[in-house]
């Protein structure tokens, strides 16, 4: 009896290997063999799940996406103060452990390969900006945010600060480590909410 493949189980899988190889070797090292060897697979077999090469390294991103979106969903579903499910939200998007440090590594890599690939990516589109927005609102609508502050200014700083401290943490991981960002971040609420101050 033919054996019964779970085809988007064996995507992840392979979506997985791809975020090893690129992790070791970068996105050169992003070839179709490499992922396959990666995946225990041949070439042969994922050309079942992927017309290309492309179509691949793109689900792999998405992937990343998904993951992370997940993350934040059961976040949202706690039952934990308004401030402190922000919190908890931003330690999912910047590098504060082995799992979320990986992951911005190779968005950060597939950002630098897809850009260059007119119509293939918009970094405007990628949902953080949206994320931060919403973060920024929950704050608003709790009055957790000091009064006078402009939302929208808000929104960017707070965008432009995980930014920051993504690309940071990846370059110069020994000075901006996970009790950096995590300090940083309580200290940024801090200053826009005054709600860890006795913390």
């Amino acid at each position: 009896m033919p054996k019964l493949v779970d085809h988007e189980q064996r995507k992840q899988t392979i979506a997985e290997a791809t975020w090893r190889v690129i992790l070791e070797q970068g996105m050169e090292g992003a070839s179709v063999r490499n992922i396959a060897k990666e995946a225990g697979l041949s070439p042969g077999a994922l050309r079942h799940d992927f017309n290309s090469q492309e179509e691949l390294l793109r689900y792999a991103m998405n992937l990343v996406k998904e993951r992370v979106t997940e993350r934040i969903i059961a976040i949202s579903g706690m039952d934990l103060p308004s401030l402190e499910k922000v919190l908890r939200i931003l330690q999912e998007v910047v590098p504060t452990r082995e799992e979320t440090r990986a992951e911005a590594e190779v968005w950060m890599a597939f950002t630098a390969y897809f850009r260059h690939k007119p119509g293939k990516f918009d970094a405007r589109h990628d949902g953080l900006y949206d994320l931060m927005q919403r973060l920024i609102t929950t704050l608003d609508q709790h009055r957790l945010l000091q009064p006078g502050l402009d939302p929208e200014m808000e929104t960017v700083r707070l965008h432009a600060l995980i930014d920051g401290l993504t690309l940071h943490a990846l370059l110069d991981p020994l000075r901006v480590g996970p009790d950096q960002i995590n300090r940083v971040l309580k200290a940024h609420l801090d200053s826009i909410t005054n709600a860890f101050k006795d913390q």
